[in-house]
């Protein structure tokens, strides 16, 4: 059976696991969808630097938790977290209790808000590197994903010279992929379209 169709009939991309019911919301309802909250950027950049290493079904489990650890990404009170805060989510066993992980999102948090006040939202910023609208892949096997591109490796560079943490190429195609950048649904799933078409 192809691996990402339901009984429904409704195909979808071949890395969704229908068995784990959370991942497959996840990719109906949020994956590819074009992001422009600034606290959802900030959420999706966050578990994507969380994940490295690991895979995203493993963040996304912990996803609520990640919440609630970090203020429901409120930047600015993010930004002020210190070693009472620092302390606190290392013994969370609800997030990743990486120490590196952590500090970086803390401190990506205060880079966020240099990027906000210079270009007067994140969204503004970080959408430059796809000219403004969402990149269309036409991809039909799961051979053909790839994990870095140009315009990942653009970004990349950039928020690396920013000063920002755990922002390497493939954490950065993968953000772009999550948030609608890169609209890297396969051509036979049911998704692609009805984001194209802004669903």
């Amino acid at each position: 059976m192809y691996p990402g169709k339901d009984k429904t009939a409704r195909r979808r991309c071949p890395w969704v696991d229908l068995t784990k019911l959370d991942y497959v919301e996840y990719h109906d309802k949020e994956w590819g969808v074009p992001v422009h909250d600034d606290r959802t950027i900030f959420e999706f950049l966050t578990l994507e630097g969380a994940q490295a290493g690991l895979s995203w079904y493993t963040v996304l489990r912990k996803r609520k938790a990640y919440r609630d650890a970090f203020a429901q990404f409120d930047l600015e009170k993010v930004a002020r977290y210190g070693k009472k805060e620092l302390k606190s989510l290392l013994n969370n066993p609800g997030i990743i209790r990486n120490q590196q992980k952590i500090v970086a999102a803390i401190h990506n948090a205060q880079r966020f808000l240099e990027v906000q006040a210079e270009f007067g939202s994140f969204d503004r910023y970080i959408w430059r590197f796809v000219n403004g609208k969402p990149i269309v892949h036409k991809l039909r096997r799961l051979k053909d994903y790839q994990a870095t591109s140009a315009e990942s490796d653009a970004l990349s560079k950039d928020l690396k010279q920013r000063g920002f943490k755990f922002v390497g190429s493939t954490i950065c195609y993968a953000h772009m992929q999550a948030t609608g950048m890169i609209n890297d649904h396969v051509v036979d799933c049911f998704r692609r379209r009805e984001i194209i078409n802004g669903k």
